[in-house]
């Protein structure tokens, strides 16, 4: 059963994964839209689709960022993350934006990857429900992690979870922060400040 993770909270996939040599892992992305209300909900006939970008900045030991992975540029230059490709309204269960990550690839200069979820079009994440971000190990399938988001509010970023090498193992840590940003560089300072 994957461990359910609240803001700042962190857990050891190594151990999580049962000491079956993690290699190869998945950060999926899930949100719905929440129902719309009122009177000009009636008129407009429901809801309008939200398109949240999953992304993932990928910082050396110094804090610098040595490469981004989004909907722009789906996979990594040395190949060790690949995206999914952009979900453009969350319909559907399960994932809507997935980041496969080869551990066993990354360069051993990589020490953190920060994964963030922004709103394209910049509707604020009170338009939102039901997101999530979960780890996924490849090998097994199994869920290792997940951290559900019930924070709504005005804010059209969140920098979602962190992923950081820690003596052998990858600690996984719920961040939960809230941005303004409709592409994932604008939240790379932010980012910064949380690793």
């Amino acid at each position: 059963m994957a461990i359910s993770l609240n803001k700042n909270s962190s857990v050891s996939l190594s151990k999580e994964a049962g000491g079956s040599g993690l290699t190869r892992i998945a950060l999926g992305v899930g949100w719905d839209m929440a129902p719309a209300k009122g009177f000009f909900a009636k008129l407009s006939g429901g809801n309008e689709s939200i398109d949240l970008d999953a992304s993932c900045l990928v910082f050396d030991g110094g804090g610098n960022i040595v490469d981004v992975v989004w909907f722009q540029k789906l996979t990594s230059d040395d190949g060790s993350i690949r995206h999914s490709g952009d979900n453009l309204t969350g319909e559907g269960d399960g994932d809507d934006e997935t980041i496969m990550i080869d551990l066993t690839r990354l360069p051993s200069n990589v020490e953190t990857l920060v994964l963030t979820v922004t709103s394209f079009r910049g509707q604020t994440f009170d338009k939102v429900a039901n997101a999530f971000g979960r780890v996924i190990d490849l090998a097994t399938n199994r869920e290792l992690a997940r951290y559900d988001i019930s924070e709504s509010g005005s804010y059209t970023g969140l920098i979602l979870a962190s992923l950081k090498r820690s003596g052998g193992e990858w600690i996984y840590k719920a961040l939960g922060e809230r941005a303004q940003g409709v592409h994932v560089q604008q939240l790379a300072d932010q980012s910064r400040s949380l690793i």
